[in-house]
């Protein structure tokens, strides 16, 4: 485990030096994430000018789900993109090989390689939004602790979703449409669950999982999400990360590199 620790440490210092090469990036991931913000509270607005709301949601408790969805966002940007992206890229051009040739843990490599600072404003706007709209309905610090295992289970959730769409990139070689399919069903996670009709309920649910990405969560902070979906969700992460491990594992099978 030490080991792994001291090539993380390696793998991000390395990735933030680089990065900060083009520190103007950094300006232009802060106005694009007020940007995005701010289209999310708008059209968040849209639906609450009238005095109609979601189903068991005031403006406040779903405005928590909009700083679930940046702050989710923010952790999207800045460790998961960077690397699971570059999958694709490593198997078309045949630089997976050298990955594979390392004394560690090839999902490892492929999952921690990079991270960029350019998801940080992101995450700290999401922060600042559940901060302030936690405080303004009264929430207690255990409240954002107890949500802190059903965000964990969210990104663990959301990782092995991608990193097993980007491990068939072995079979299909170009899946970008795919991952940018996954982009676009998780931004329904910028709404509470109940914002969409039954039938999205239940696809939302158990076919692409959003609502144990910021909807759970939201609920956990509030105080008010059954047990059973929390421990639901850490199931469902454990066996999303094992079998992700698993799908990887059985496309190495079928890996021949790009110049054999």
């Amino acid at each position: 485990m030490q080991k792994y620790w001291r090539i993380l440490k390696l793998f991000w210092s390395t990735a933030i030096a680089a990065e900060l090469e083009y520190r103007l990036n950094f300006v232009i991931a802060a106005i694009s994430s007020v940007g995005n913000l701010a289209g999310s509270l708008f059209s968040l607005f849209l639906f609450y000018r009238t005095g109609y709301q979601f189903a068991g949601w005031t403006w406040q408790e779903a405005m928590l789900v909009v700083g679930m969805f940046t702050f989710l966002q923010g952790i999207s940007q800045t460790f998961l993109s960077p690397n699971l992206n570059r999958i694709v890229d490593q198997v078309q051009q045949g630089t997976l090989d050298y990955v594979l040739l390392k004394p560690i843990s090839s999902q490892f490599w492929l999952s921690t390689r990079m991270v960029s600072p350019w998801g940080l404003p992101n995450l700290l706007l999401g922060c600042l939004i559940l901060l302030y709209i936690g405080t303004q309905l009264g929430l207690t610090p255990l409240s954002f602790g107890l949500s802190l295992l059903p965000i964990a289970c969210g990104i663990l959730i959301l990782y092995s979703l991608w990193f097993m769409l980007g491990a068939t990139s072995i079979w299909f070689v170009k899946i970008y449409n795919v991952t940018a399919v996954l982009q676009g069903f998780l931004d329904a996670g910028r709404y509470p669950i109940t914002a969409y009709p039954a039938v999205y309920r239940f696809f939302f649910t158990f076919v692409v999982p959003v609502t144990f990405l910021t909807t759970v969560p939201a609920e956990t902070m509030l105080g008010r999400s059954p047990i059973g979906w929390i421990i639901g969700a850490g199931f469902l992460g454990a066996i999303l990360l094992c079998l992700s491990n698993l799908v990887w594992r059985f496309a190495l099978r079928f890996y021949t590199s790009a110049s054999s």
